[in-house]
């Protein structure tokens, strides 16, 4: 099966947990994905970092319905920084994200219950060996020649460690290619390093 192009999906595919056999959905992950198709759209000529802020240098349609509903919504606005833009409507992100894989048949949603009460909804993976090629593409832009990592693999892997991808960059392997992911992260955009501080103040919101 082949490997989507979006950023935000191949993303959202890495996130596949084998031993609980869904994909995580912590905290991060609408940040995540909102960052993924920002870089998306700078990596395509889409837009620009302006002075710390998200600028659209044309309005072309991608042909990507989640990439085209964020352009336009960028055109429509006022340049804003890239936190602002990672923050906003990302809950609605994740839905179109999920909504395109779903179409390709990559994953399906279950919702189970719990006590009769609460309810989970889960994100399945129907072809793991999506999730497995990608993780290898990770760590071959972690441990090969940093020359040879193209512009969307370096922001595959910053993404995914400013995104805290545990399935594929736990800590202790992003502490252990902490200076090839400050590489790969300078090459990838201001959305990776924007996602890092966002995610922090999530977290200390959320445990504040």
């Amino acid at each position: 099966m082949d490997i989507p192009g979006s950023l935000a999906e191949q993303l959202c595919l890495l996130g596949y947990d084998p031993r609980r056999e869904r994909v995580v959905t912590g905290l991060p992950f609408p940040y995540l994905l909102r960052a993924a198709a920002l870089t998306d759209l700078l990596l395509r000529g889409r837009i620009a970092d302006d002075g710390g802020r998200v600028r659209v240098l044309t309005e072309e349609a991608v042909g990507d319905p989640v990439l085209d509903d964020l352009l336009a919504a960028l055109a429509a606005s006022p340049p804003r920084t890239w936190r602002h833009w990672i923050g906003k409507d990302r809950r609605r992100t994740v839905e179109a994200v999920l909504d395109r894989l779903e179409e390709k048949r990559l994953v399906r949603r279950e919702t189970r219950k719990q006590l009769l009460i609460f309810s989970t909804r889960l994100v399945r993976v129907r072809d793991t060996r999506v999730s497995r090629r990608l993780a290898d593409r990770v760590h071959g832009a972690l441990t090969g020649p940093v020359s040879r990592v193209d512009a969307r693999d370096a922001a595959l892997v910053a993404l995914a460690a400013a995104g805290e991808v545990g399935t594929v960059l736990p800590s202790a392997k992003r502490r252990e290619h902490r200076q090839r992911i400050a590489q790969l992260t300078e090459r990838s955009g201001p959305a990776s390093p924007a996602l890092r501080s966002v995610v922090r103040q999530a977290r200390a919101a959320y445990s504040g």
